[in-house]
């Protein structure tokens, strides 16, 4: 790959540079990148836990994404760059394998190469900007000295105060502020196209286009934070115009305010087509490639093409959400375009066309090789959201030694770890951490099974249906981030438990009935149910993390994955267990990260 200096821009250049292919890195070798100094647009944090506030994720902002650095050739020198840039003397170390946990969105940098005596990051060789073949899993770390740079006005505490949710397009969505290291919503009285334009320039869009009220862009849950927004719609911020705190009777989620953005035009959607679908919402995916005199369609092999890469395609057309990915289109007509021009396609999701996704280049190599086995999608306007109640996993959770004899249907289906294999049935027990999830749908669309009723499996032992392989995944994570324990959930029944007022229950698995959960009602997995616990009977006393992933191999689509995962600390002494500070993935703030780390009664980061 050739080695490309991180290119310095305005905020709009930057944007377009990230909607335009021509800013992405060749795979072709190359010259030596030119080197500029400074790094004015791009911001930097630390990110993850556990961690000290001098240690974590490297984070880079640019273009108002946040995204990560794939550990892939990082050394002490890179460190020693990146802890400078955070305002800190020098480096100490640095991690790999997102030791602090896995960050979410784009891989901004790979195979970064530093000599150490950079003024900058940019001045540092790398694959380009966004350009990496690097999953989350191999995010790069730092450990700084605990000594800041003398006059250094500390970045490392940014705080990314408002965001946008729930919307099919770029630049649209629920409006969502940060106080107090909480996200909560903002009420739609008085919310007019001034306050909305300060929303959309404040995430570095032009300005307003709409106003959304009554919660179009969906419901949020939790806090509603401001009401009665009042801007001239020359404010900097949505925080410095009038506005009025709120009480829970004020307000509820059904008057959740939204936005659309104008965005600049940049002609991405050209560069796709969809063939041989029923509706222009579904069919192969084609790609433009080639240049001025040269321009030729072609197909994109499927192997490994699922709901991620799908969400791409579907966002650059124009079409909203992906409800399918499909790595076989035999079914639909491939006309006259037969050549398959692109594959090894891994995308995280949030990218704004398929050429900004790690691919093979020009190399094209498939598994399967025909138009039967190219890349399809099936696109829709909307698309469900599931989010986890966090506090209630915290206030459940307790400890239960559970004699074996009771656990011979959870060890039918795989729900005790493997060291119960070997137990002395039926004497003994298994010691179970053992909660209650309750899992919201807050999308614009109900949450179905991916397979249809036919494929769905019978579990005598229980006396239910699976319509899922696995639904929930419950691990219990040491500090740097190593397994010891782990639990799985199919979706032993995917049903309405309740619904808020206004809505009805429509899916219930009694008689073999539909199941999903409904757009505003929850499906709750009580405590005392087989299988919802994670066997802890070999975890030695120690500082842990509890994380939960709803949907975590992304088998249905959804609007936002971000918040599909929650992690609380944990501290086990050998008898009992105190579970604190449980949040969902996205939440943590800066300041909730340091908060994180000091629940009462814990003293040490290390297992003990």
């Amino acid at each position: 790959m050739r080695p490309v200096s991180v290119w310095q821009r305005s905020p709009w250049g930057l944007l377009l540079c990230l909607l335009c292919s021509s800013c992405l890195g060749s795979p072709t070798p190359s010259t030596p990148p030119e080197k500029r100094a400074g790094s004015q647009g791009l911001r930097f944090r630390l990110a993850g836990f556990p961690r000290k506030p001098f240690e974590g994720r490297v984070e880079i902002q640019r273009a108002g994404e946040w995204g990560t650095i794939c550990d892939d050739d990082f050394t002490l020198q890179a460190a020693h760059v990146l802890c400078r840039e955070l305002g800190f003397t020098e480096a100490t170390g640095w991690t790999h394998s997102a030791k602090y946990g896995p960050g979410t969105g784009r891989i901004w940098l790979d195979n970064l190469s530093c000599s150490g005596t950079e003024q900058s990051v940019t001045e540092c060789a790398s694959r380009g900007w966004g350009n990496s073949d690097c999953t989350h899993d191999e995010d790069a770390g730092v450990i700084c000295k605990d000594q800041r740079l003398p006059g250094f006005s500390d970045s490392n505490v940014i705080e990314t105060r408002v965001r946008l949710k729930g919307g099919a397009h770029p630049g649209e969505g629920r409006v969502e502020v940060l106080k107090a290291s909480t996200w909560g919503t903002v009420c739609d009285r008085k919310w007019d196209l001034q306050a909305a334009s300060v929303v959309c320039r404040e995430l570095g869009f032009g300005s307003a286009r709409e106003a959304l009220s009554g919660a179009r862009m969906g419901q949020g849950m939790g806090a509603i934070h401001l009401s009665e927004v009042r801007c001239s719609g020359q404010e900097p911020s949505l925080w410095k115009c009038p506005h009025k705190n709120i009480t829970a009777e004020d307000c509820s989620h059904s008057q959740d305010a939204g936005v659309r953005c104008n965005l600049p035009y940049t002609g991405v959607e050209t560069k796709i087509r969809l063939s041989g679908g029923r509706s222009r919402h579904e069919g192969r995916v084609e790609v433009q490639i080639g240049g001025p005199g040269s321009l030729r369609w072609g197909l994109i092999c499927g192997d490994d093409w699922g709901t991620r890469e799908a969400m791409v395609a579907c966002r650059q057309l124009g079409l909203g959400y992906a409800s399918h990915g499909l790595q076989e289109t035999w079914y639909w007509d491939s006309g006259n375009t037969t050549e398959v021009v692109m594959s090894g396609v891994r995308c995280t999701g949030s990218e704004l066309s398929l050429d900004q996704c790690a691919h093979h280049g020009t190399h094209v190599a498939c598994k399967r090789t025909g138009t039967r086995f190219t890349a399809g999608v099936i696109c829709s306007e909307t698309a469900s959201d599931l989010l986890l109640h966090s506090a209630l996993v915290q206030e459940t959770a307790y400890i239960e030694d559970r004699p074996l004899h009771m656990l011979y249907c959870a060890a039918e289906e795989n729900c005790l770890a493997r060291s119960a294999r070997s137990a002395n049935w039926p004497y003994g027990h298994r010691r179970l951490l053992r909660f209650s999830s309750q899992i919201h749908n807050l999308g614009r669309a109900d949450f179905r099974p991916k397979a249809g009723r036919h494929s769905w499996v019978w579990h005598e032992c229980h006396g239910h249906y699976h319509s899922m392989d696995i639904f929930t995944h419950y691990d219990i994570l040491t500090p740097n981030g190593t397994k010891v324990a782990e639990g799985h959930k199919a979706s032993f029944c995917l049903e309405d438990t309740e619904c808020q007022e206004d809505v009805s229950k429509r899916y219930e698995c009694a008689n073999f009935g539909e199941q999903g959960i409904t757009v505003g009602c929850w499906d709750l997995y009580r405590h005392d149910i087989d299988c919802q616990w994670i066997d802890i009977t070999d975890v030695k006393p120690g500082n842990y993390i509890l994380q939960v992933v709803i949907n975590p191999n992304f088998e249905v689509a959804e609007s936002d994955f971000t918040n599909n995962a929650m992690k609380c600390n944990c501290k086990y002494d050998g008898h009992r267990i105190w579970v604190h500070n449980c949040h969902i993935g996205d939440a943590f703030s800066e300041e909730a990260n340091r908060r994180f780390e000091r629940y009462p009664g814990q003293t040490s980061n290390q297992i003990v």
